[in-house]
């Protein structure tokens, strides 16, 4: 029986087929694409707040670094052209690129930089990396030329540098980049529909305008797994850097898509409240480590698309070790640990949970393992800006949750006492600073290994999985990271 769908006649098909060619060469010349995101950010100004969310939308496209971190994780020129370092590692001379504007006309200098530096480790400065820039003294040597002097040694400054918290921004505009962001890159904002969209256009004064193939860029955001795969298969979205794991297979199957899985330098965990009772005791977070089923975790959460981590560090980076027979998978010893912590069971936490995909399924896995060795656990489902606020924000507001901390190099997150888990370790603290003293490769290795060790023996969090991030997009869209060090989406790599 035929149903009420509207069927081709046979000289349809030929003019259809007639116009194919057509189409093709229409399709070639797309000169806009639509990016799926599952967290919208709350702000564009990543010297102000720590969400990679922010970075996903502008770094790249319309705030610069003066170095670039590529998809292979190499450091390479960004805004400066080249740089020298010092014997003692501790001075960088870098010569700055010629000729940049940003978008409201002002030129790109060394005093731009040393102002942009000046600020993220001022006293009023909120940069997630205040530390870093806390320890630099910026000199102007010329229009071209700055100098920056280290307190400390730091290997990875060139990689720091590359990261969105250390974007150059122009003084006129600094304080409003939250919501009118003004930078060098090559594109702008356009538009901010929030709890929707958002629009980037092409910024013609841009240095290099053939650099950006695509005219027009639009970011929607979307957290529901299942909302992700069918705005792809709609054709709202032409490709979701990151989407849920579950989409996956569908997405593998479809010849009109593509699938790429990128290895990440993230960390997933589940973070403890340090501060918060009986948490506080290092056998209680040791009891729920030793009950977390790691590659269930992955299994459930992720689809299998991650590998176990037991320390707040990942294989890739350098002085990597395997911590993950620190606290081994044991429900018995769970139980010990909790009796000799004198906690009397059932003990009853909370866990608020951010809305991406990863979180929320993995908050089912993490209910069912604690729940047998009598934790119970309630589950708090918050929006993005909530998790921010209340949870990563400083007021130690939760007992447990489940995040991917995505920056690689954040191991010194450890040595604030005031960061969202609420660690204090003297200890700790000492060995961090001997790591950022120490200029021997093999040395400062070492110290890298003990600091694993000793943030995985404290049982800080609950240490998941090192990810490997989904990307599911039309065939067509050419450019996509293969790899992904950082989170970002380099717009201008990005044609049809």
């Amino acid at each position: 029986m035929l149903n009420r769908r509207t069927v081709l006649t046979s000289t349809a098909m030929a003019a259809l087929a007639t116009a194919a060619p057509q189409l093709a060469l229409a399709q070639g010349r797309k000169d806009s694409m639509v990016i799926g995101m599952a967290l919208e950010p709350t702000g564009l100004d990543p010297t102000a707040a720590a969400a990679t969310a922010i970075a996903e939308v502008v770094q790249f496209n319309i705030l610069e670094t003066l170095t670039r971190i590529n998809p292979d994780g190499k450091v390479t020129p960004l805004l400066a052209e080249s740089w020298e370092i010092s014997p003692d590692l501790k001075t960088y001379t870098f010569k700055l690129r010629r000729g940049v504007k940003f978008q409201n006309g002002e030129p790109f200098n060394a005093q731009m930089v040393k102002f942009s530096f000046d600020r993220a480790g001022g006293d009023k400065s909120t940069n997630k990396d205040k530390r870093v820039f806390a320890n630099l003294s910026t000199q102007v040597v010329d229009d071209n030329t700055v100098v920056l002097i280290n307190k400390e040694i730091d290997p990875d400054l060139p990689f720091v540098l590359g990261q969105a918290t250390a974007v150059i921004v122009e003084p006129k505009s600094a304080d409003t980049n939250a919501t009118k962001p003004v930078g060098t890159g090559p594109y702008r904002l356009e538009s901010w529909a929030k709890g929707s969209s958002l629009v980037l256009t092409k910024w013609d004064g841009f240095r290099n305008p053939a650099d950006a193939k695509l005219k027009k860029v639009t970011f929607r955001f979307i957290s529901d797994s299942a909302a992700q795969a069918a705005a792809l298969l709609a054709g709202d979205v032409d490709a979701f850097p990151r989407i849920g794991s579950r989409t996956v297979a569908q997405f593998k199957a479809n010849p009109q898509f593509q699938v790429i899985l990128a290895p990440g330098l993230a960390k997933t965990i589940l973070t403890m409240n340090n501060k918060r009772k009986p948490l506080d005791d290092v056998r209680v977070r040791r009891a729920i480590s030793a009950a977390v089923d790691r590659k269930a975790f992955i299994e459930g959460s992720v689809d299998g698309l991650g590998v176990p981590i037991g320390s707040h560090y990942v294989s890739g980076l350098p002085g990597f070790i395997d911590t993950t027979a620190i606290n081994p998978f044991d429900p018995e010893k769970a139980k010990k640990l909790l009796a000799e912590a004198g906690v009397k069971t059932p003990l009853e936490l909370t866990m608020t949970l951010p809305p991406t995909p990863y979180a929320r399924q993995g908050g089912e896995v993490i209910v069912a393992q604690l729940a047998k060795i009598g934790i119970t656990v309630k589950v708090q489902n918050v929006e993005w800006a909530q998790w921010l606020g209340n949870t990563y924000g400083g007021a130690h507001d939760f007992d447990l949750s489940i995040i991917s901390h995505a920056e690689p190099l954040d191991l010194g997150n450890y040595a604030k006492a005031d960061y969202y888990w609420g660690y204090e370790s003297k200890a700790f603290n000492t060995l961090y600073d001997k790591i950022k003293s120490t200029g021997n490769v093999a040395e400062r290795n070492k110290l890298l290994g003990d600091a694993q060790k000793m943030i995985a023996t404290d049982a800080v969090n609950g240490f998941l999985f090192q990810p490997l991030w989904p990307t599911a997009a039309k065939k067509g869209v050419k450019g996509l990271w293969k790899e992904m060090p950082i989170f970002a989406n380099d717009l201008a790599a990005l044609s049809w």
